[in-house]
C-alpha cells in the first residue's frame, strides 16, 4: 500500500550532505526534494495554498536557473551562494533564503501536528507561520497566507490522503521531517553567516 512519501521522486533522506565539507548540501537532489515537497500542498487540497506553492516553486526555479547557468560552481548550495555573490548577484541566493523559510514553515507545521495528536492542522500551520514566514511578509502577502491556514483540511482527512496505512504514514513522515529539519537547520546556519549576505 503506497503512501504520499512513496510517490515523491526524491525524499529529504536522499539529499547528500557532506559532513567533511562543512555539511555541503547537494544542489540537484535538494531541488528535487523541494519540488516533491511542493506537491504536499496539492494533498492539502485547497486553492488557498496556490500562493504558498507558487512562491516555493518560483524560488526553486531561481536556484535551478543559477545551477544550470554555472553548473561547476553550483554543485552544492553553499558553493552556489558563495559563487553567485562573488559575481555581485543574489537572485538565486535570495531564492534560497525564501525557499528555506518556506521549508522551515512546512517542517514546523508538520512537526507540531505530529507531536500534538489532538491539534488540528490549521492550528499547527498558524503557529508555524507566526514563527517563520510572517515576520518577513508584507501586509499584502499576510492575508493570502492566513487564508491558506484557514483552508487546511481536517487532520484525519489530511493523514488519510497521505496514505491508508496510518502507522506507515506516521513512520515515513517522522523520517521525512527529521531529514528536512536537519537540512533547514544547516541552511539557517549557513545563510546567517556574513559571507552568505548580500
Amino acid at each position: 500500500m503506497s503512501t504520499f512519501f512513496d510517490t515523491v521522486k526524491k525524499s529529504w533522506q536522499d539529499v547528500p550532505v557532506d559532513a567533511s565539507k562543512d555539511n555541503a548540501i547537494s544542489t540537484a537532489e535538494f531541488l528535487e526534494a523541494a519540488e516533491g515537497l511542493t506537491t504536499l500542498f496539492d494533498v492539502l487540497g485547497s486553492a488557498a495554498f496556490k500562493p504558498v506553492k507558487g512562491d516555493m516553486t518560483g524560488n526553486i526555479k531561481k536556484i535551478r536557473d543559477r545551477q544550470l547557468a554555472a553548473p561547476t560552481l553550483s554543485e552544492t548550495l553553499q558553493d552556489l551562494v558563495l559563487n553567485e555573490l562573488k559575481e555581485k548577484k543574489h537572485t538565486a541566493t535570495e531564492g534560497l533564503v525564501w525557499l528555506n523559510r518556506g521549508l522551515d514553515f512546512t517542517a514546523q507545521a508538520l512537526r507540531h501536528n505530529l507531536s500534538n495528536p489532538n491539534k488540528e492542522l490549521a492550528d499547527s500551520f498558524r503557529e508555524a507561520y507566526a514563527g517563520t514566514l510572517k515576520p518577513h511578509h508584507s501586509f499584502v502577502v499576510k492575508p493570502l497566507f492566513s487564508a491558506a491556514m484557514s483552508a487546511t483540511p481536517y487532520r484525519k482527512d489530511f493523514y488519510a490522503k497521505l496514505g491508508e496505512d496510518n502507522a506507515k504514514v506516521q513512520e515515513q513522515l517522522e523520517k521525512y521531517l527529521a531529514a528536512l529539519e536537519k537540512i533547514v537547520a544547516t541552511l539557517n546556519g549557513f545563510l546567517a553567516r556574513k559571507e552568505a549576505k548580500w
